[in-house]
Order: structure tokens, then C-alpha cells, then sequence
């Protein structure tokens, strides 16, 4: 008992001495039987961030702001994506059952993006939209992304001084993981289906560090509890591998929201010396293989969810919104009530 509470001790030092000022969010994976696989995330940000649902069909041509050097695409398939701000694509899953998550990563540090050079940009804005559009599954987007073919090119958060600085996660229908970061202007990426939880803070290697020791620890005696991104990783990492595993889609999803919601900041709460510590604005479940996608924001008293196979993702279909940006009220399964509006715009250099 006395060794227990010794190594708890130094947890929590450790803990406290790796917890940076941060944007908090937390993305858990569910793996239950017979193929079932949910994504989970919370979206932890220190203002109101505004989020509408947004169906992209297939055969869109993309660019981005970001000069004469601006990488171009067609999207390949279709995808329900979730805005911030009408600006960029923060979360999202396509019609192969892809889900793309952006988190908070203060470390972030990306390669020098000169107009004129031999590489195209790619605004961070639409860098899981990206994903989105040209990828089945993780391995395919790992492939891709470890050439390097563009560099990705961020700014400030209009009307604020945030510096955008965010990692990448993206997770598919067979319960695949990868992580991308750029540490010290290097992409890095962790691939392993065994990565089914990441916070913001600190890079991936050291959130994997972090894991290693604390699994000496029993959680059922102690698990961290605060909300510090540290915290909500091991707090995550403990109840993902340890709630019921099932195949029934009504309890696979009420055990990952369970989940994110312990893992969750509670609005409007606050940490002196912590000015960016940060409310839970929404959450998100997505069910890779049922194609079902479940939405919930912290101001509206219902989860609503879209079934994908309902969209209409084929070329040439028109674009189509879903707005809870002014705290519209939705109930049960709402594809029907997507009206069609031009896409938004990604933001790119100011």
C-alpha cells in the first residue's frame, strides 16, 4: 500500500509538471464486437465556437487561400462535416466510414510555406476536409500524407489572437488509428490501432509515455481527476478499456458518450492560472459502419443524429446545411432537415 501511494504521488507530480496551457479535447475510440467502431470526441474550446452540419458530395473542386502555390482537388467522396465558424472543417466522417478529428496541440510548429516554392499549400482550415475527401481508410491517408506533397499553412483565428495550432486524427471502419503532428516544423505520425484515445496536450509520444506509467496504477483505486489534458487522457484511456464492449448500437453509443462526458470541462468553469483551460462546446460519436453520426451541443438539451446512408453524397448533388450555430433545437435522426446552401469558405491567410 505504502509503494501504491508512493507511485501516486509521483503521478501526480508528473502530471502537474507535464500540463501545459491549453485548448482541452479529448477523442476516445469504442471497439466492440462484430465490427463495431465508434469515434468519439469532445470539442473543448475557451470561447463559443459556433458548428454547423455541412453534407459535401462527392466530385466538389477544392483550394484554398493561401496564394498562387494553393494546392487543388476533387473530392473523391462525399462527407458530413462539422464547421467552426463556417471557416473550416473540425471534425467530420465520409460516406467509407473515415472520421477526421482536429485537436488543440499548443506544440504545433509547421514547415515554412513559401508562395513561390516547389511545394503547394494546403490551409489548416480544410486539412481534415482534406482527409475527408480523398480517403477510405487510415492507411490510405497515411500513405499519402507520409509524401509530404504540400505543406500545411495556418494563421490566426479571425478576430482573436490564437495562432491555429492543431494535430490531426483519423480513425475508420475497421478500427485503424493514426495521429499527425508537426513537431519542430517535421510531420510526425503514429499509426497503430491501439491508439484509441488522444487529448491535446503534451505531443502523442509523450501522451503515450505518460500511459506507460500510469498503468502500473490500478484506476479502479485512483484515477486522475481533473480536467488538465494529462488527466483526461488517462481518465479516458482507463474507462474505454474498461465499460462493456457490445454490438447493440444504442449502448455502444450512450457507453462512448459516457465516456466523453467524464472526460468532459464543465461550462464555464474556470482554473486561475489557466486562462485557456477550456468548456466542452459539443460532442460527437460517430458509428463507422452503421454510418451514423451523433451530434450534441453543450447549450441545446438534445443529441440528434444523421443517418449518412440518407444523404445524398452523388456528384453534381447539391450542398447542404445543417445549422445549430444559433441554438437550433433538433430531435432523433434529422436528414431530412438539411436545407441546401452554398459551402462555406475555408479560411486561409489573412
Amino acid at each position: 500500500m505504502i509503494k501504491l501511494f508512493s507511485r501516486i504521488c509521483i503521478a501526480a507530480i508528473l502530471i502537474h509538471l507535464m500540463a501545459p496551457i491549453a485548448e482541452a479535447c479529448t477523442r476516445v475510440i469504442y471497439k466492440g464486437p462484430n465490427n463495431t467502431v465508434l469515434t468519439g470526441r469532445n470539442m473543448d474550446f475557451s470561447m463559443p465556437i459556433p458548428a454547423n452540419l455541412w453534407v459535401f458530395p462527392r466530385g466538389m473542386e477544392r483550394t484554398t487561400a493561401v496564394g498562387s502555390n494553393a494546392l487543388s482537388w476533387t473530392s473523391r467522396y462525399g462527407s458530413l462535416a462539422v464547421s467552426s465558424f463556417d471557416i473550416s472543417t473540425t471534425d467530420g466522417m465520409n460516406e467509407k466510414g473515415l472520421v477526421a478529428n482536429m485537436l488543440w496541440l499548443v506544440e504545433s510548429e509547421y514547415p515554412e510555406y513559401e508562395m513561390n516554392g516547389d511545394k503547394p499549400g494546403l490551409a489548416i482550415s480544410a486539412w481534415a476536409q482534406y482527409v475527408l475527401d480523398n480517403f477510405a481508410t487510415v492507411a490510405e491517408a497515411v500513405a499519402a500524407m507520409r509524401n509530404e506533397d504540400f505543406i500545411v499553412v495556418t494563421d490566426f483565428i479571425p478576430g482573436t489572437d490564437k495562432f491555429t495550432t492543431v494535430h490531426l486524427s483519423v480513425s475508420d471502419a475497421t478500427g485503424d488509428s493514426a495521429i499527425l503532428e508537426y513537431i519542430n516544423g517535421k510531420l510526425e505520425i503514429h499509426h497503430d490501432a491501439s491508439y484509441i484515445v488522444m487529448t491535446n496536450d503534451p505531443p502523442y509520444e509523450q501522451q503515450l509515455a505518460l500511459l506507460n506509467y500510469w498503468e502500473s496504477i490500478p484506476g479502479n483505486v485512483f484515477l486522475p481527476g481533473t480536467v488538465k489534458s494529462v488527466d483526461r487522457f488517462v481518465r479516458a484511456h482507463y474507462y474505454i478499456n474498461h465499460i462493456p464492449l457490445t454490438d447493440d448500437p444504442k449502448i455502444s453509443v450512450a457507453s462512448t458518450y459516457s465516456v466523453l462526458r467524464n472526460t468532459s470541462v464543465p461550462y464555464g468553469y474556470e482554473i486561475e492560472g489557466f486562462p485557456n483551460l477550456s468548456t466542452t462546446q459539443w460532442r460527437v460519436v460517430a458509428d463507422h459502419n452503421n454510418l451514423r453520426y451523433f451530434f450534441e451541443t453543450a447549450l441545446t438539451p438534445n443529441t440528434f443524429w444523421v443517418d449518412l446512408n440518407k444523404l445524398d453524397f452523388s456528384e453534381n448533388a447539391p450542398v447542404k446545411v445543417l445549422r445549430t450555430d444559433g441554438g437550433q433545437i433538433y430531435a432523433g435522426e434529422s436528414s431530412s432537415q438539411f436545407t441546401q446552401s452554398e459551402p462555406f469558405v475555408f479560411q486561409g491567410i489573412q
